[in-house]
């Protein structure tokens, strides 16, 4: 235990086990893992090195592909937002990253680029209305990419699907039928996200593209991972770091919110929103001492949260605070937030030092 703050303890071994689960959804397809925003706040390098059965990975930023190359990652590795300058372009070829192309101006940048050669993903909007060129533009945008010197190995299809969180909703089937009705013969398609993954199989494909469902976490709204056989990848814990008695209407924290009804054992535990932990969550979320689930009171601070000892009036100062884990899913915490679990764990305070092991947590 980190006696001194926070700390994410990160099963690399439930890694492994959750990148197994989509190669047994998806048996067919290829793996391009997500291990953006640090790997979702778990370690981008440690993650990658820990998922090498994955055909490739993917980034959102020159600096995430450049720190992983400057490490050592040679796989396959696509920038998924492109490049938007000729210097850029230069620093992708460098970095032999494969590149996404979802607007004109990075087509033409392609066009005009003599020498360098790059896998090459186009992206169609289908029904997400961020980045893409419209489906009823593909053939031609496809046309020209495959005439398109830059252009190495076969061409990628993609599209991004905005509802497959809500297996009900139809809109998911449309974006699949959309995509699949302007791919030709010569291009390998790439459509599911994790919950693509999980709830149409439709959308396998060529290539799949995991991101939350790797860490352990659902992304569907009233589940958890473990409905899916996933492990969470992150255990977040704390020191608690005093106990004391609470005299009856005495108020904890900034802005008083919070009162006690009678005399009662508190702790105080040393985590808070600069690690990661949200300072909007109320009063009475969950967290485990020694096992015992006990709430949290009044508001969060910067380092510090109070608990309610009295269900667990053995903790002393020192015992670990289990903030989420594999005992409570980050997908519980996150819903008394009101966020998603994927949130909670990308905003990982840089402080919180991630301690990695397999099996071990």
């Amino acid at each position: 235990m980190h006696r001194g703050g926070a700390v994410a303890r990160i099963d690399l071994s439930a890694l492994a086990h959750n990148l197994q689960q989509v190669r047994r959804r998806a048996p067919r397809a290829r793996v391009m893992a997500m291990v953006k925003a640090d790997a979702y706040g778990h370690g981008a390098l440690q993650c990658a090195r820990a998922l090498d059965g994955a055909d490739a990975f993917a980034v959102a930023r020159f600096s995430e592909a450049r720190a992983l190359r400057e490490a050592g990652i040679g796989k396959r590795l696509l920038l998924l937002p492109g490049v938007f300058s000729a210097e850029e372009l230069d620093q992708a070829a460098q970095l032999n990253l494969d590149l996404a192309v979802h607007q004109e101006q990075q087509l033409e940048l392609l066009e005009q680029t003599p020498g360098a050669r790059f896998d090459i993903w186009l992206k169609i909007n289908t029904g997400m209305n961020r980045l893409g060129f419209a489906a009823s533009e593909a053939a031609a945008i496809c046309k020209r990419l495959q005439s398109c010197t830059a252009l190495r190995g076969r061409l990628k299809l993609m599209t991004h699907l905005s509802d497959a969180d809500d297996p009900a909703n139809s809109k998911s089937s449309t974006q699949i039928q959309s995509l699949l009705d302007h791919a030709g013969d010569c291009v390998e398609v790439s459509i599911a996200n994790s919950a693509g993954i999980l709830a149409w199989p439709a959308a396998h494909r060529d290539w799949v593209r995991p991101g939350i469902m790797l860490y352990g976490v659902s992304p569907f709204a009233d589940d958890c991972g473990s409905d899916h056989d996933l492990r969470p990848v992150m255990s977040f814990s704390a020191p608690l770091l005093d106990v004391r008695t609470l005299p009856k209407g005495a108020a904890v924290g900034y802005g008083s919110t919070w009162t006690a009804p009678e005399d009662m054992p508190i702790g105080a535990a040393a985590a808070g929103y600069a690690d990661g932990y949200p300072r909007h969550l109320p009063s009475g979320t969950p967290v485990l001492i020694n096992g015992h689930r006990v709430a949290l009171i009044g508001r969060v601070s910067m380092d510090t949260i109070v608990l309610d000892l009295r269900n667990c009036a053995a903790a002393q100062a020192g015992d670990e605070v289990l903030l989420w884990g594999p005992q409570l899913p980050v997908e519980d915490i996150a819903r008394k937030a009101g966020s998603i679990g994927y949130e909670l764990l990308s905003r990982m305070g840089p402080r919180v030092p991630r301690d990695y092991g397999s099996g071990d947590y």
